[in-house]
C-alpha cells in the first residue's frame, strides 16, 4: 500500500508543479529485497532522489516529457540501512561499508502516450576504498544523478 501511496503522491505533486509526470516502480527482486532486508523506507528515499534528479536535469537541458516511468531494477547501499542494523546487531552504522549502486530502467511519453526515448543504466562502484565516508545510499545517489544527466541528454537529441 505504500509503494501505492508514494506513486500516488509523486504523480499529484508533479502535476501540481506543473513538472513532468515521474512513477517510480521497483522490480519484483528489488521490491522483495525492500520488504525482506533493505526496509521499505528506503524504497521511498531512493524514488524521491531519482525524482528530484530527474526533474532537475530535465530543466538543466530544457525538455519536459509529459510522463516518465522508472523502474528501479536493484540497488545496494554503501551503509546498512535502518531495518538491516535493527535485524543485525553485529553491523555497525560507522564501519560496516560495502560497494554499492543503483541500476535503472525508464521511458519517457509524449502527451499523446507516444513513447520518446527509453534507457536501462547501471553504475556499481567498482572499489571498496571509495566507499570510506559515505552515506548509506551515496553510490545509489550518484547513479541516479548519472542516470538522469544521461536520460535528460538522450531525451533531447531525440526530440
Amino acid at each position: 500500500m505504500k509503494p501505492l501511496f508514494l506513486a500516488i503522491s509523486f504523480v499529484a505533486l508533479s502535476q501540481f508543479a506543473g513538472a513532468t509526470e515521474i512513477n517510480v516502480t521497483f522490480s519484483e527482486d528489488f521490491n522483495e529485497a525492500l520488504e525482506e532486508e533493505l526496509g521499505e523506507r528506503e524504497g521511498d528515499i531512493l524514488s524521491s532522489e531519482i525524482v528530484e534528479d530527474l526533474n532537475r536535469a530535465f530543466e538543466r537541458v530544457g525538455v519536459s516529457p509529459t510522463k516518465v516511468s522508472v523502474t528501479i531494477i536493484n540497488a545496494k547501499p554503501n551503509r546498512p540501512t535502518f531495518e538491516q542494523l535493527g535485524d543485525r546487531p553485529g553491523l555497525d552504522a560507522s564501519r560496516s561499508i560495502a560497494v554499492g549502486g543503483m541500476k535503472l530502467q525508464a521511458t519517457a511519453f509524449d502527451a499523446a502516450g507516444n513513447e520518446l526515448t527509453e534507457l536501462e543504466y547501471g553504475w556499481f562502484e567498482s572499489d571498496i576504498r571509495q566507499s570510506v565516508g559515505t552515506t548509506t545510499w551515496s553510490d545509489a545517489r550518484r547513479a541516479s544523478n548519472r542516470f538522469a544527466r544521461k536520460f535528460a541528454e538522450q531525451l533531447n537529441v531525440s526530440q
